[in-house]
């Protein structure tokens, strides 16, 4: 076998569940403002040390929740012209299944890349 035909080796239980923690804790943004920023933030800067699926899981959820406050600061602006009440409602939804999706991949040892996420923390 070639290098790149090798088995790359599962994370172990505790970096899944560090990587699935890092991705659910932007569910933190239900209890205080920018708890879905910050949730995962601190979880990654606590664990990223400890294995690097927990880093490189930390960063996509973290890259995710960025993202996701700059659009819905943008759907702010937009509701003036109404639009942007709409636009909330499918951010919501789409946060809500991709953050849920995330956390099942990282569970299971997948290193999830959410869809149309702006990459800051590299």
């Amino acid at each position: 076998m070639s290098d790149s035909q090798m088995p790359v080796p599962s994370p172990s239980y505790e970096a899944r569940q560090g990587a699935m923690l890092c991705h659910f804790a932007a569910f933190l943004g239900f209890v205080f403002p920018f708890g879905s920023v910050i949730g995962p933030l601190i979880l990654w800067q606590l664990k990223k040390e400890k294995d690097a699926f927990i880093d490189d899981q930390g960063k996509e959820a973290l890259n995710f929740q960025i993202t996701v406050a700059i659009a819905w600061i943008v759907c702010m602006v937009l509701a003036f012209a109404v639009i942007g009440f709409f636009l909330m409602i499918a951010l919501v939804i789409a946060t809500l299944v991709l953050t849920i999706i995330g956390g099942i991949k990282a569970n299971k040892g997948v290193a999830y890349r959410y869809p149309f996420t702006w990459r800051l923390v590299k």
